[in-house]
């Protein structure tokens, strides 16, 4: 596929999603949405993908549903409606994928671009960037955020978040629990990178298993929680060589297939 919204590359086993219409302040259009389902569609099926890293180019990370876009939405409610939809199911399958899933906020960060943000397993943010949801000024009601935000930091702070529409910037993005940390601007990339090969010399089976877990888990009860788990140990050793291979790694003293190679 050829891309015009994004630029998409592939440095060892991590994939650089990076949006590129930054006179539009990286706002979501179709085309865009066309562009991040492939992506997606990459990253789920090719194995030699360890990590996704999502980032922007210019001022901002991406600013939500481009102002065009949002003209027809209101016109036509069906079509907005199909159009979240679309925002939702992408926000969903980075929940979904396989591996880790790295937000690299450079810049604005609200509403849409909030959202896919939030869909991510991380999120280090510029020391520059701002980042919020704001739908609330402007009288709309978020399609994507609101729950997912709870979970991540909890009852009260997400309704401060969404009721007051206020901006965080960069560290106080960290201190509210938005994001992992703050680096930056000049750093960014290099920082995002670096944490997500801390993760791609694992086997993706074993991570997506645990995000997995984690996932499915979410919401269950202790116990229930204890016996998912354990079936996901019992599964995962009867139906992957990894944990016998780095078990016999370790007794042997040298390093395992999967890093060898």
């Amino acid at each position: 596929m050829t891309f015009t919204t994004l630029r998409y590359e592939k440095i060892d086993r991590v994939a650089i999603a990076t949006f590129a219409t930054p006179d539009n302040l990286n706002g979501i259009t179709e085309a865009r949405l066309d562009e991040l389902e492939a992506v997606l569609t990459d990253c789920e099926t090719d194995e030699t993908i360890g990590a996704l890293i999502l980032t922007g180019e210019g001022r901002a990370f991406c600013v939500g549903l481009d102002l065009d876009l949002l003209d027809r939405a209101f016109a036509d409610l069906d079509y907005f409606d199909i159009i979240v939809a679309r925002v939702n199911g992408i926000i969903t399958r980075l929940e979904n994928l396989d591996i880790p899933t790295i937000a690299a906020n450079n810049g604005f960060t609200r509403a849409g671009g909030f959202e896919i943000s939030l869909g991510c397993d991380f999120m280090i943010v510029a020391d520059e960037a701002k980042v919020g949801d704001v739908h609330t000024d402007a009288g709309v009601v978020p399609a994507a955020v609101t729950l997912r935000l709870k979970r991540r930091v909890g009852d009260q702070r997400a309704k401060e978040i969404l009721w007051t529409a206020r901006w965080y910037k960069g560290q106080e993005a960290v201190d509210v629990g938005l994001a992992m940390k703050s680096v930056p601007l000049a750093t960014l990339r290099d920082e995002a990178i670096a944490f997500a090969r801390t993760m791609t010399d694992k086997p993706r089976a074993t991570l997506a298993t645990l995000k997995q877990i984690m996932r499915d888990g979410e919401r269950l009860s202790t116990a229930d929680g204890a016996a998912l788990e354990l079936a996901a140990f019992a599964h995962y050793n009867r139906t992957q060589p990894y944990g016998r291979e780095g078990y016999s790694a370790f007794r042997e003293k040298r390093v395992p297939s999967w890093k060898a190679a």
